[in-house]
């Protein structure tokens, strides 16, 4: 299991901790652009960046967002996918307000299968229900080329490592 810290303290949380190389799991997350759901065959035949996030609506979730909305239009075949609890609503007035319009935002809320497929589900304690940032590439071939639990919760991810292994 990923060790994840929030303000100084370690979370707890639920599933599997993936690694590079395995099968991607599958998962169902609601699209926020017209509800309909998400699944790891969504984008078939593509390689996949999936960011997990606590919230759109913290400051390293929106900037995180936006570096990978921005960093989309140069990876031909590259489908960016960001992950969080947020309400589909909540992510498309987000998405509205932020410009964001090559990331497609994912709501995990119904079942949580992504956070618990990946192993990004916190439980317990302020964040309890949400997911730990972290950063997944899935090749065309559906397997893990990239894996990145990122240690506190309040940091960025490595993005270059993210968008070399989506290269």
């Amino acid at each position: 299991m990923a060790t994840v810290m929030f303000k100084d303290k370690p979370v707890t949380l639920l599933g599997n901790e993936v690694k590079v190389g395995q099968a991607a799991p599958d998962f169902k997350i609601q699209k926020s652009s017209d509800m309909s759901d998400y699944t790891l065959a969504s984008a078939a035949g593509k390689t996949r960046i999936i960011a997990s996030v606590p919230s759109l609506d913290t400051p390293v979730c929106d900037l995180e967002t936006k570096r990978f909305n921005e960093e989309a239009s140069k990876l031909p075949n590259v489908e960016i996918i960001c992950v969080s609890m947020d309400l589909p609503f909540a992510q498309k007035r987000w998405c509205g307000a932020a410009n964001i319009d090559k990331v497609i935002t994912a709501s995990d809320h119904r079942d949580a299968s992504f956070g618990k497929n990946y192993g990004v589900l916190i439980s317990g304690g302020p964040l309890d229900r949400v997911l730990a940032r972290a950063v997944f590439v899935v090749g065309p071939d559906n397997k893990l080329k990239h894996v990145e639990y990122v240690s506190s919760i309040g940091d960025h991810p490595n993005y270059d490592t993210a968008l070399a292994a989506a290269k």
